[in-house]
């Protein structure tokens, strides 16, 4: 099932489900709109509305109540090419909630902020709130997958030797077109990825490189905070990241997660 958040013309932003014409359903390419928030803990219908995709703008799909957790250097080729070891266990950081748009949204660059990049990731959406997660029940808490650019500046990264400005300004978040709420941990440690910027491939990989999977990270996260539902736990991403600027375009692919598509612009 692909949930989205999506807004009409006229009309509230609102949740729906995605139907595509791979799918081969009756209504491909549309989107049909949901009652509620499906995070929310409360019963979800069919409002009997059906809208043609190329009729609405899709949106952020979740928009996090609480927090969204980074993982760092979480693909060995990824932290060799910035020449850095593979930590002994996972490096956290955060984002706040602040730092997400939704794809076609504009990444903006703050003054000062010379170096950029761009990194592509696997994202897990927490479906309930959950601590200290055992690894074999982790499917238990997630409700689903999206796509994450984890945009990072690296002369701040560098200069003020934490992440919280680096990795946490406005638009610095870019998460979407949906979420897909049917695969299992180890499927979705089994995803090709790939990110383009203009057109040109620099990330080609799979998130079966990652150190530590879906499972392990759900487990080790919630063991120091308590995750809620809407949460965000961004996966690492791969070798290939590289500099973005004003007048570019970011795609992010990943397998049955769709693309993520953002420009760039100053602020």
């Amino acid at each position: 099932m692909r949930i989205a958040r999506f807004a009409k013309a006229g009309q509230d932003p609102t949740y729906g489900i995605i139907e595509l014409a791979v799918d081969g359903g009756e209504h491909p390419d549309t989107i049909a709109a949901l009652t509620s928030d499906p995070l929310a803990g409360v019963a979800v219908n069919y409002t009997g509305e059906r809208h043609d995709l190329d009729d609405v703008r899709l949106l952020a799909p979740v928009i996090p109540r609480s927090k969204v957790v980074g993982v760092g250097r979480n693909y060995a080729a990824h932290a060799a090419e910035l020449g850095n070891e593979v930590p002994a266990e996972p490096l956290l950081f955060f984002k706040p909630n602040t730092s997400v748009i939704g794809p076609t949204d504009t990444i903006l660059l703050p003054d000062g902020a010379d170096e950029v990049h761009f990194e592509g990731e696997l994202a897990i959406v927490i479906g309930r709130i959950c601590k200290e997660v055992p690894v074999e029940r982790a499917a238990d808490v997630i409700f689903g997958y999206t796509i994450a650019n984890d945009v990072t500046c690296r002369n701040w990264q560098q200069s003020d030797g934490q992440w919280a400005r680096a990795k946490g300004a406005d638009t610095f978040c870019p998460i979407g077109p949906w979420i897909n709420t049917h695969l299992t941990p180890d499927e979705a440690g089994r995803l090709s990825l790939q990110s383009h910027v203009n057109g040109e491939l620099k990330q080609d990989s799979n998130t079966s490189h990652m150190i530590r999977g879906v499972a392990e990270l759900v487990s080790y996260i919630s063991a120091f905070t308590t995750l809620l539902p809407g949460d965000l736990i961004l996966t690492g991403t791969p070798e290939g990241v590289g500099l973005i600027r004003p007048g570019d375009e970011v795609n992010i692919d990943i397998d049955g997660l769709g693309t993520l598509s953002n420009p760039v612009d100053k602020a």
